[in-house]
């Protein structure tokens, strides 16, 4: 990207920012930041404000010392008042200097609670959105917000504290000062503010906008970052080093453009109150120093006022660029609102009831659902999940097997249709009751960078660790834990990088023996084992599912032979249901799909007395035209919906 210092690069360009759902104005945002954050610390407020009135008093007192100094100690020659102004600027100098510190760090104390309490705020929505928005929006913009953005608004509120405080309290005691000395030569110096003022508004928007892009580009440079490290040893495989590099120069290049927009629209603001103000003073200089040939101005009066004007002219020059510089704030305050005000779909009823489970069936009844508009992936489902039973739903990628279980813990709410467990419909009931009873193992293993302890008992009772231990034998994890050098003491890293992809699914699993819930989800629990560590879980699985109802998802086939019933999904519909050994007769999709998995001609098997296939090679499969099938179990029924 070609160098431009003075001017945009017009071809450099940005889309609407998604982290902003609503246009707030800097009014609102002032607003609110005072009504939320700063006026329930009024105390500590009003200590900041009694400080900086103090450094504004002992300033304004310095110009009266200067001019008493010059008349009556080097004009004058009075050697008392020698004694006097020495103490005067003694005792201004301590009350200054304990009132700058006060005002400092209170004022910081509150930029940064306010930030902290922010913060707060921000991870309380992302723990409670809606999982729609938290998969359509990268970690690593959503870090950005936590991390910059935030931060940009405590740098932002601290200095407009000060800026609405200490420095205009400045303004109007010098203001005052130089008018009670000589109101003429202060007209002149403050005569071309007004103009100052103008010129800075127009900055204003510019300012907003850039720092809005700019911040953006951030966010896209985080998850660049993110997305690399997490998947670095596939950039290495395909030798990809060059074309990520290139990547992050052309996002941090875009963000350095956006970022000197804001720069320049900043930048213009201070020269522009410089001159308007220098063009003032050489005006009072000019005035002043007729008046001192002529004689009608003393010595003292000229460097008391002149020291007045030198004294407002940094207060000033801050207060008078505060709209420029409040952009910053305001923008990244947008986002980070933007965040805080989503609105969550899923919502809890207003008498909502802890679920009361008796059995533990579950009722999908006539659902349906889309991620997308005009893109349904459940089509008026309708299953039953008998108490005690053991429902296994396969079929091709996004024929919404997933979905069902994620309707079944409400991770979303259907678009029409309802779950029903034990005859309370999940919508009416405590989300954290329904929860506590549902036991989850997902195929990717979800493990925090915690102790192996601390991982299998995740959220629920406190850790008893003779019941860890068990549930980790009961997963076939307990070997290996000991085998490590601090055993279940042992941090598993980032994502558990540092367990293998079976140790990490071993301790999933024994996370959900330990919660011990009478409802399983088990979304293909046994993927990343190897042969023997299969064998050993899935003796575990079927020890824990005994006497629970359970929903499983099953990839391949050969773990769900044992299920009670076997449902078979294709686009958004329940084609066949059945056992294994009946669906593997009819000659549908789930013939299809187990003649596919293990190699058998046709897709028809034939299976000896000990469950071996007799018959050998494989072809494609095509899933179009998939029969409906009936189930024959009278206590496992599931309903094909419309």
């Amino acid at each position: 990207m070609k160098d431009q210092l003075f001017s945009d690069a017009r071809t450099v360009t940005r889309s609407a920012d998604e982290l902003q759902t609503h246009h707030y104005t800097t009014g609102e945002i002032v607003m609110r930041i005072w009504r939320e954050h700063l006026r329930p610390r009024l105390g500590l407020l009003l200590l900041a404000s009694a400080a900086m009135l103090l450094t504004a008093a002992t300033t304004g007192a310095i110009p009266f010392i200067i001019q008493k100094t010059a008349d009556d100690v080097f004009v004058a020659k009075n050697q008392q008042m020698v004694y006097w102004v020495t103490a005067a600027i003694v005792v201004v100098t301590i009350v200054k200097a304990i009132s700058e510190y006060v005002a400092d760090v209170t004022v910081a104390y509150l930029g940064h609670r306010f930030i902290a309490d922010l913060r707060i705020e921000m991870f309380a929505k992302l723990a409670s959105a809606d999982l729609s928005f938290i998969q359509t929006v990268h970690s690593g913009r959503l870090l950005a917000g936590f991390l910059n953005d935030a931060n940009l608004i405590r740098q932002t509120a601290s200095r407009s504290i000060v800026t609405l405080g200490e420095n205009y309290l400045k303004v109007v005691i010098l203001v005052a000062t130089m008018f009670y000395m000589d109101a003429r030569f202060a007209f002149l110096i403050l005569l071309f503010m007004p103009f100052a003022w103008f010129l800075l508004g127009r900055q204003r928007r510019k300012m907003r906008k850039s720092t809005t892009k700019s911040l953006q580009e951030t966010g896209d440079l985080s998850a660049l970052i993110t997305q690399t490290l997490r998947g670095m040893r596939v950039v290495r495989a395909y030798r990809q080093e060059p074309r990520e590099e290139a990547r992050a120069a052309h996002t941090i290049n875009r963000a350095l453009e956006f970022t000197m927009r804001g720069t320049r629209a900043r930048a213009l603001s201070s020269p522009s109150v410089e001159l308007l103000t220098g063009l003032g003073f050489g005006l009072a200089i000019y005035f002043a120093g007729t008046k001192g040939v002529r004689g009608d101005l003393s010595l003292g009066q000229f460097m008391g006022f002149m020291t007045s004007a030198l004294l407002i002219y940094g207060p000033l020059k801050s207060a008078a660029t505060l709209q420029t510089s409040l952009q910053e704030g305001v923008a990244a305050a947008s986002r980070v609102f933007g965040i805080v005000d989503r609105e969550t779909k899923l919502v809890e009823a207003a008498d909502a009831k802890p679920l009361v489970l008796k059995r533990g069936q579950i009722e999908f009844d006539k659902i349906s659902f889309a991620y997308e508009p005009n893109n349904p992936v459940l089509k008026g489902v309708s299953l039953t999940v008998p108490s005690g039973r053991t429902v296994a739903l396969v079929g091709p990628s996004g024929s919404g097997k997933s979905t069902l279980v994620n309707l079944c813990l409400r991770f979303f709410d259907p678009e029409s249709g309802k779950v029903v467990i034990d005859g309370q419909d999940i919508a009416q009931v405590t989300v954290g009751s329904l929860r506590d009873a549902i036991g989850l193992v997902t195929q990717d293993p979800v493990l925090f960078d915690d102790t192996i302890r601390a991982n299998i008992a995740y959220g629920t009772k406190p850790e008893d660790e003779a019941q860890v231990v068990a549930a980790a034998k009961a997963a076939a994890a307990h070997d290996f834990i000991m085998g490590l050098p601090k055993g279940y003491d042992t941090r598993v890293g980032e994502a558990g990088s540092s367990l293998s992809g079976g140790e990490r699914q071993r301790i999933a699993i024994a996370r959900a023996v330990y919660k011990d819930a009478p409802i399983l989800l088990l979304d293909e629990p046994t993927s990343s084992l190897d042969s023997e560590a299969e064998a050993k879980v899935q003796t575990a699985l079927e020890g824990l599912m005994r006497g629970r109802t359970v929903l499983m998802i099953a990839h391949r086939l050969s773990t769900v032979k044992k299920a009670d019933l076997i449902c078979v999904l294709d686009q958004g519909r329940i084609v066949e249901v059945g056992r294994h050994e009946e669906l593997v007769a009819k000659g549908g999709l789930y013939t299809r799909l187990h003649g596919t998995q293990f190699g058998i001609a046709g897709g028809h098997v034939a299976e000896s007395e000990n469950g071996k296939a007799t018959d050998g090679s494989a072809e494609d499969v095509r899933l179009e035209g998939a029969s409906v099938g009936d189930a024959d179990d009278e206590d496992a029924v599931a309903v094909v919906g419309s």
